[in-house]
C-alpha cells in the first residue's frame, strides 16, 4: 500500500503563501522607490543570509533548516545601530534584503531538486517582517532611546522569542494544512524543538545585533562562527542518523529477501503506522520509535523453521503470535537499536489494554495490511470492518478509528506487492 498525502486544506497554505508574496512584493516596491539605505550594511547581512541558505540542511527533520540564515535575518531586522551610529533602514528594506538573499541561497537547492522551498521562503519572509515591524518603526521614532544595557538586550531577546513563537505557529499551520495531521501535536513538536536550535538562533541573532551596534560589521563573522560550527556538527550527526535508519531498513528487508513476508510489507506497515501515529498525536521521538518498530515487526519470523504462509501472523493463535513477537524483540535487542523499539516489537501481540500505544498501532496496521493483500477493490473496507468487529479484545478501538480516518483522508491505493 502506498501512502500519498493529499492537501486537505490547500486554502490555508495558499493564503499564507499569498500573504508572504504580497508582503515581499510591497517591500521590494518600497525599497526600489525610496532607494537602498546603508548599502554596505545591507550587503553584509545579505551575504550572511545567503551563506546560511546555501548551507541549509536538506533531508533532515529539523526545526530550522538554515539556522545561520535565520539568525542573520533576525539580527538585521533588530539592528538599531552600526558602530554606534543609528541605522536608517526600515522594515521594508529588511524584508527586501532577506528575500533577495534567501532566493539567491535557494537556487542550488532548487537546481538539485531539494525542497520544499515555498514554505521555507514564506516562513522566512513573514517571521522577519514580524520582527522588523515590531522593532524598526519604534526604534526610528526614538521609543527605545532610553533602553540601555541589559534592558535593551532583554528587549531584543523578548522580540526574538515572540518572533520564533509566531514562526512555530506558522510552521505548524502549514504542516497541518498540507497533511491534515492534528494542529496541536504539530505545534507541540515545533515548540519542543525551540529548546535546541531555536534557542541558539535567538541568542546568536540578539548577540550579532548588539555587537554590530557597538563595533560594526566586523562582528558578523566573529559571532556567526559558533552557529556555523554547530551547523557543521549537526551535519555529521544527521549522517549518523541516516546510517542508523538505513541499517533498520536493511534489517527489515531481511524477512522479504528470505521469503518470509511479501515484498514491501514492512515499508507499507511503517508508512501507514506513522500516519496513524500522527493522527493520534504522537510526538516526533515517539513517531521515530513507532516507525522503526513497524519496519522490524516481522523480524521474529526469521527464527521460524517453517515460514508462516504469506507471512500473515494476524490470524495465528495468540500464543504463537506472542512467541514470534518475543523472538523478534530478542533479535532487535542484539542489533543495538533503541531498546524502546524492541519493547514495541515484543509487545505487539499482547492484549491491547496492556500494550503501549506504538504496539497497538503496529498490531492494527499490520493486521489491516495483511487482510487487504490480494483482496481486490473491496478489500480495504472489508478489512476495516473485520478490525472493528475485533475491537472487543484484539485491537484498540481508538487506533482502528484513527486508521479509518487516515485511509479516508489520504489517497491510499489498494496494496500491491513490491
Amino acid at each position: 500500500m502506498t501512502v500519498r498525502s493529499r492537501p486537505c486544506r490547500p486554502s490555508l497554505t495558499a493564503l499564507i503563501h499569498a500573504g508572504a508574496a504580497l508582503l515581499a512584493g510591497g517591500s521590494l516596491a518600497v525599497t526600489l522607490w525610496n532607494g537602498m539605505e546603508e548599502r554596505p550594511t545591507a550587503l553584509a547581512f545579505g551575504v550572511l543570509v545567503t551563506v546560511g541558505e546555501l548551507h541549509r540542511w536538506t533531508g533532515a527533520r529539523v526545526r530550522e533548516a538554515a539556522p545561520l540564515g535565520a539568525a542573520g535575518a533576525l539580527s538585521y531586522a533588530l539592528l538599531g545601530a552600526n558602530a554606534q551610529e543609528p541605522s536608517r533602514h526600515g522594515a521594508a528594506q529588511v524584508v527586501a534584503v532577506v528575500l533577495a538573499a534567501a532566493l539567491l541561497g535557494c537556487v542550488p537547492h532548487v537546481a538539485r531538486g531539494q525542497g520544499p522551498v515555498l514554505d521555507h521562503l514564506a516562513r522566512r519572509v513573514l517571521s522577519v517582517a514580524f520582527a522588523a515591524v515590531c522593532f524598526q518603526p519604534l526604534y526610528n521614532r526614538g521609543v527605545f532611546d532610553h533602553w540601555k544595557g541589559p534592558a535593551y538586550a532583554l528587549l531584543l531577546l523578548a522580540l526574538l522569542t515572540l518572533t520564533v513563537l509566531c514562526d512555530c505557529v506558522l510552521a505548524a499551520a502549514l504542516a497541518h494544512s498540507r497533511t491534515g495531521w492534528p494542529f496541536g501535536p504539530l505545534l507541540r513538536d515545533e515548540l519542543r524543538a525551540l529548546l535546541g536550535i531555536g534557542s541558539a538562533v535567538c541568542a546568536t541573532g540578539a548577540v550579532m545585533a548588539l555587537a554590530v551596534a557597538v563595533v560594526g560589521l566586523w562582528a558578523l563573522p566573529v559571532f556567526c562562527l559558533p552557529l556555523l560550527l554547530t551547523q557543521l556538527s549537526f551535519r555529521r550527526y544527521a549522517a549518523v542518523r541516516t546510517t542508523y535508519r538505513q541499517t533498520i531498513a536493511s534489517l527489515a528487508r531481511a524477512t522479504e529477501i528470505a521469503g518470509y513476508t511479501p515484498p514491501g510489507h514492512a515499508r507499507r506497515v511503517a508508512e501507514l503506522s506513522r500516519a496513524v501515529g500522527r493522527d493520534l498525536g504522537l510526538t516526533r521521538p515517539e513517531l521515530a520509535v513507532l516507525e522503526s518498530a513497524a519496519l522490524m515487526h516481522d523480524i521474529g519470523q526469521l527464527s521460524l523453521v517453517d515460514p508462516v504462509p504469506a507471512g500473515a501472523t494476524a490470524d495465528l493463535p495468540g500464543p504463537e503470535q506472542r512467541r514470534i513477537a518475543l523472538l523478534g524483540g530478542a533479535v532487535v535487542r542484539q542489533t543495538g537499536v533503541d531498546p524502546a523499539v524492541a519493547v514495541v516489537v515484543e509487545r505487539q501481540a499482547d492484549p491491547y489494554r496492556e500494550q503501549p500505544v506504538a504496539a497497538r498501532i503496529v498490531r492494527a496496521v499490520n493486521a489491516y495490511e495483511e487482510k487487504v493483500q490480494g483482496a481486490g477493490p473491496g478489500g480495504p473496507l472489508t478489512a476495516l470492518e473485520e478490525l472493528r468487529l475485533a475491537t472487543a479484545g484484539d485491537y484498540a478501538p481508538d487506533v482502528v478509528e484513527s486508521l479509518a480516518r487516515v485511509l479516508a483522508r489520504d489517497c491510499l491505493t489498494v496494496p500491491s506487492a513490491g
